[in-house]
């Protein structure tokens, strides 16, 4: 998958759709506001369904700052955090569906979640609205720089050859980055132990700490932390390299056949959330996202390509991503309770 992500790119599975910016045009939220008069009348509650300081989170606190300007009303982050994002996501599926509720949700609660949990607490489909998708976003294999490796190949001869270094760190079970440790297992061979946490910033922090060897995450989760020397990248997980590190080789590059594997963030409304605030809600996020200060932010900083989507575009991409993980997920043995 290409680094630079053109709308047409990202959502390549949608058919040869394209992404139009039918959303984002002046007569659709003209329609919109027509249809929608009071809205919003309060405060508006964006459930970042992780811990603060991830991708999700960096993303909601982003939106909800502009989403605050543009509606003229407080749009609050409102952090759930747990099984992979399923808390957060299974307590805006029961929300009253009247646009005061959203999630940013991700490749995790509405695409692997479905086939990794038995008991999931809601349906990724059926309980909610698409929004928009906001962005595709690498993610890289992070070690520890103490253990004084320089490349993939360096980690697999450690873990062939010391089995107590044979375990990684995840954002929580079930997240892309705990799929990509259980591909990464499976690919080279080797055995190793899947260990938890509850978001990004408790693991890469034991990472840090040298409590774990690895893990897999996004490049905008890690780009301070390797900027201060504290963590060290070895591959990044997209198909072809990307602009915001372009010396860091891929997997597949660094003899790990196969292995491609990209995240993604969108909004989501509760089920049956009216149309008309639906459209509203994609018209300013697609006008957000194309405003200078979220791309410098974003894109440029920290490596994520925005992609902004029609809520039908954002529907058939999840659909075939569900199917897509399903897959893998059966593939890799991962389980989660």
């Amino acid at each position: 998958m290409s680094t630079h992500f053109t709308r047409r790119k990202a959502l390549g599975s949608l058919g040869g759709l394209g992404l139009t910016a039918l959303a984002a045009s002046p007569l659709r939220a003209l329609a919109a506001d027509i249809a929608t008069p009071g809205w919003p009348t309060k405060p508006i509650s964006y459930v970042v369904p992780f811990t603060p300081g991830g991708s999700t989170d960096v993303i909601g606190r982003t939106l909800s700052q502009k989403l605050s300007d543009t509606l003229g009303q407080p749009v609050v982050v409102d952090n759930k955090p747990g099984a992979a994002g399923a808390v957060g996501a299974g307590y805006v599926a029961k929300a009253k569906a009247d646009g005061y509720t959203l999630l940013g949700g991700t490749i995790s609660t509405h695409a692997i979640n479905a086939s990794l949990y038995k008991n999931l607490p809601y349906d990724p489909v059926k309980d909610f609205e698409p929004v928009s998708l906001v962005a595709m976003l690498p993610n890289v294999l992070i070690v520890n720089p103490a253990l004084g490796l320089n490349s993939v190949a360096d980690l697999v001869a450690l873990l062939k050859r010391d089995p107590s270094k044979r375990y990684f760190a995840s954002s929580g079970a079930g997240t892309s980055t705990h799929l990509a440790g259980e591909m990464f297992a499976e690919l080279i061979g080797v055995p190793l132990s899947h260990v938890a946490y509850k978001g990004t910033p408790p693991a890469m922090m034991d990472v840090v700490a040298g409590q774990v060897p690895f893990m897999f995450d996004q490049m905008t989760a890690a780009v301070s932390l390797v900027q201060a020397g504290k963590l060290k990248l070895l591959a990044v997980t997209t198909a072809k390299r990307i602009a915001l590190a372009p010396e860091l080789p891929t997997m597949m590059e660094s003899g790990i056949a196969k292995f491609e594997m990209s995240s993604w963030q969108a909004v989501y409304a509760p089920k049956g959330t009216p149309r008309p605030i639906v459209q509203r809600l994609n018209a300013e996020i697609t006008k957000i996202l194309k405003t200078p200060d979220v791309v410098a932010k974003l894109h440029d900083q920290l490596g994520m390509e925005i992609v902004a989507s029609s809520p039908d575009e954002l529907a058939a991409h999840m659909k075939s991503e569900i199917a897509r993980w399903a897959e893998l997920v059966k593939k890799s043995g991962a389980t989660a309770s």
